[in-house]
């Protein structure tokens, strides 16, 4: 299990390395006290001869681990184990093998979370790095660091060796970014290597990109022959994707890199972001991007015998990757890596999915069962012929085109920010981190993160990002008589099946009637009526590809769960759709009124509503 909350600083500015340390704290002292809990009901049962002693010392050893400070250092998860083993072997030779699958519940539970609980993960932005090393140019590296070209950049960056002081640096980011490097090995001294070992690279988008890290690692520090860290690209961009092929296979070719895998046992976890996907390049470029990038990854990961593991950034909607996740797991083939399957689940998706201990299995159950049948009914109904690959490679491409000319519309941000919720996301404090990156007071789409962008059209329930540009696709391919090919291929596929799925999933969140008065908007009208027109359109598309005459139709318990939700939520997103235009007629006179305040107010207490009866906030 991992955990990013207090390790994701990419454009966060509450997150430090003191918050880092602090959180890794806190997962220790969390798992600690369990394991206390569970110490002091076995010593309510084992009260055999030596065996109560060893109790007694393990649970003062645990008790001082959680109240008195400075004592953390003086325990490991291995002395804790081998108490419990030497307490099993003499209830097994002594004692009958009473209670001991108590013993043993408890063994497997430090088994799995040792002292750190949860593996905590280091996350920033590569522009971060990347003004760092040009502020050490004329220090640690030459004056002309920024011009030189990017070969030459890696290969002075894996010839660092000596430690760089934090204290040295002018920019507080700059030196917290070396801090961050510390506060790894902090970390891994109190909670075990498992605790951090692994930094993530958001917006990755050259090999450089990855070697930065390395880089960064040895001026905090580090060894290169005793670097236990992963390093993991993450490829967001539709560009990046389809050029992270290239990116790893000059990674894979560097000897210095090379090394440093060999040292990770030739494994090398790559993430990939649906969400970022998906706001750059809409529903079916995104998906169909990520699915091309796994294979072409995979090839060249096979090609020089490294272990790849995809690190997927799926979370709730399908418009983020979330949906039937077991079903595109099960779809993938032969062509793309499965051996180990990582992904991430957004908070409230946490509690609803795993919650309780019988959704927790359900859940569980259902992806071990997508990873086994892919591996052992892979038929030709799960790998794509070169004619069906081309096939949705027209349909993405004519679906990015549809997307595009909305994602450019010069008044798609202004639409977002006044009809939407999302300028108040940040302020509700329910979100990991700001709503965007950088401080400037203009919004970017680029800026803008994909949670609040997906969030803000789940509020408007007009969910953008899980449909816009599928009918639009459609209706062109059946222009050039390729419909009955996509009639097949809907019956043939399980991946091409799984994503319309997960399409009408997210059309069957949208609530039209509610912004139906942004119609006749002067400034908005275009845009509410592309989006309700390309809905419509692409509900027409796919009752003629399926067949059904409603969204939804083969999955009755879904549907049903979906539409009482939305019952529910349906008077919160009236009442906030007003405050919203309340605030808007203010913000047009120029008025600053005490009821503004009481209106934007009433936006923020909807959205908490909104997101808890949904269950995700995107």
């Amino acid at each position: 299990m991992g955990f990013w909350p207090g390790g994701d600083r990419d454009g966060n500015p509450y997150v430090t390395s003191d918050i880092t340390l602090q959180v890794a704290d806190a997962l220790r002292g969390s798992i600690i006290k369990c394991y206390y809990m569970d110490v002091r009901k076995l010593k309510r049962r084992l009260t055999f001869e030596g065996v109560e002693t060893m109790l007694s010392e393990l649970e003062s050893k645990l008790y001082n681990n959680i109240f008195i400070p400075g004592y953390r250092t003086q325990i490991t998860s291995d002395e804790i184990l081998k108490t419990l083993e030497e307490i099993k072997k003499i209830i097994i030779y002594q004692h009958n093998g009473l209670f001991l699958h108590l013993v043993t519940n408890l063994i497997h539970k430090i088994e799995v979370f040792g002292l750190h609980f949860a593996s905590l993960d280091i996350r920033q932005d590569s522009s971060v790095h990347r003004k760092l090393f040009d502020a050490l140019a004329g220090r640690v590296l030459p004056s002309n660091y920024s011009s030189l070209s990017e070969d030459e950049k890696i290969n002075l960056l894996v010839s660092l060796s000596e430690p760089l002081d934090a204290e040295s640096l002018e920019d507080p980011i700059h030196q917290d970014t070396i801090r961050s490097i510390h506060a790894v090995r902090s970390i891994q001294t109190y909670n075990g290597v498992d605790g951090c070992n692994r930094y993530i690279i958001s917006q990755c988008c050259s090999a450089l990109n990855a070697i930065e890290v390395l880089g960064l690692f040895l001026l905090g520090g580090w060894k290169k022959e005793e670097l236990n860290i992963d390093i993991v690209p993450l490829f967001e961009t539709i560009d990046d994707l389809k050029e992270s092929g290239a990116i790893m296979r000059k990674l894979y070719s560097h000897p210095e890199y090379r090394t440093h895998l060999q040292r990770r046992n030739n494994r090398q976890t790559i993430m990939l972001g649906f969400s970022d996907g998906t706001k750059d390049g809409g529903y079916l470029m995104a998906n169909w991007s990520i699915y091309k990038a796994k294979e072409e990854l995979t090839a060249i990961s096979r090609e020089y015998d490294i272990d790849v593991v995809f690190f997927d950034g799926r979370g709730g909607p399908p418009s983020r990757g979330g949906g039937k996740t077991h079903r595109f797991y099960a779809s993938m083939g032969n062509n793309i890596s499965n051996k180990e399957i990582q992904l991430t689940i957004q908070g409230q998706t946490v509690s609803s999915n795993f919650g309780t201990t019988d959704s927790a299995r359900y859940n569980m159950e259902q992806l071990l069962n997508a990873g086994i049948s892919n591996d052992l009914f892979d038929t030709r109904s799960y790998t794509l012929s070169s004619e069906e690959d081309q096939l949705l490679q027209e349909l993405s491409t004519a679906g990015y085109e549809a997307y595009k000319n909305l994602r450019d519309h010069p008044y798609l941000a202004d639409y977002l920010l006044q009809a939407s919720p999302l300028r108040f996301y940040s302020e509700t404090n329910i979100g990991s981190r700001p709503a965007k990156r950088g401080g400037g007071s203009q919004l970017s789409l680029k800026d803008l993160r994909a949670i609040p962008f997906a969030g803000s059209w789940s509020q408007l329930k007009q969910n953008v990002t899980g449909f816009y540009g599928v009918g639009s696709a459609l209706k062109q391919l059946e222009s050039q008589g390729k419909f009955p090919a996509l009639q097949k291929l809907y019956k043939n596929s399980l991946f091409f099946k799984t994503l319309l799925d997960n399409c009408e999933m997210a059309m069957m969140k949208s609530f039209f009637p509610l912004t139906a008065y942004l119609g006749n908007h002067k400034q908005y009208g275009e845009i509410w009526q592309n989006i309700y027109e390309e809905y419509e359109l692409t509900k027409q598309y796919l009752s003629k590809l399926s067949g059904h005459h409603e969204l939804m139709a083969d999955y009755p318990v879904d549907q049903l769960s979906i539409q009482m939700r939305e019952r529910i939520v349906l008077p919160l997103l009236t009442i906030q759709q007003y405050a919203l235009t309340k605030v808007r007629e203010f913000d047009e006179q120029l008025l600053q009124t005490p009821m503004k305040e009481v209106y934007e107010k009433l936006v923020m207490r909807c959205s908490f509503g909104i997101i808890n009866a949904g269950r995700n906030s995107a």
